[in-house]
Order: structure tokens, then sequence, then C-alpha cells
């Protein structure tokens, strides 16, 4: 891996970026936010509460999974899908692109519904992507 590849994050982006997910996990009643790396499935950033999942796993097949459905969207003439949902009988996975190198993920249960969470976690989305939009900042600053 190159060094231009690293996703570098700074005191402030991840301020905002905590900040923003608190606030989704708060307005859309989800329980777990996961910022995930898209290159290698790494976790960046979780709010909320996780209990007994292994998160680093969890992270890192999303992003797998993620990249399967790249490759099949590819296949049917799609350039990718921006949006993954998986329902469960109790709880409930909602992934989506979060800018150019991240994924956002959300665990959540029926106190909520896919339709509040999906706007929700859009709107969120674009946020995360100008936070992580701003111009590389030197690594004197």
């Amino acid at each position: 891996m190159k060094e231009d590849d690293i996703l570098r994050i700074y005191d402030e982006d991840l301020r905002q970026t905590e900040e923003t997910l608190r606030s989704l996990l708060i307005n859309s009643q989800a329980k777990c936010a996961l910022l995930i790396s898209r290159r290698d499935g790494s976790l960046i950033c979780q709010q909320g509460e996780t209990g007994a999942m292994d998160i680093m796993s969890l992270a890192a097949l999303a992003a797998g999974g993620f990249a399967a459905t790249k490759e099949i969207a590819r296949l049917i003439g799609e350039p990718e899908f921006s949006v993954l949902f998986h329902q469960g009988e109790r709880e409930h996975i909602y992934v989506c692109l979060a800018g150019e190198e991240a994924l956002l993920m959300l665990t959540f249960d029926d106190r909520t519904t896919i339709g509040l969470v999906r706007v929700l976690a859009k709107e969120a989305s674009r946020r995360l992507s100008r936070i992580f939009a701003v111009p590389a900042r030197s690594a004197s600053a």
C-alpha cells in the first residue's frame, strides 16, 4: 500500500465524524454506527451500543460484502450499488457509501424504520463525505 492510499484522520475530522455519528444514532434510533475504511475494512470510528459484537470482524466483512456487490453491479451494467440492507428477524444492518474512502454501517432493530434510517444515513453520508473531502493537510499542520 502506498502512502497516498492511506486515509488520514485528523483530530478535527474525528471530532466532526463522532458528532455526526452520535447525531445520526439519536435521530434514527439506530443502535450502533460504524465508519469503515472501504479499502481494507478497518474500523475508523464507532458510536453507540455494540454489546458483544465483534465489530472488527463486522467491519471487515461489511467492506468485503460491499466489494462483492460492486462486482455484481458491474455484471449487470451498474457502476456500483450505493446501499446494502440486510433484514433479520430482530436485527437489521444498513450499509452505504460515505465518500470515496469509507462506508457507513448502522445496526438497528424494530424501534425504528428502514425509511428513517435510509434518509438520515444519506444525510450523514453527505456530511461525512464533506469532512473527508477537505484537501490533504500538510504533515506539519
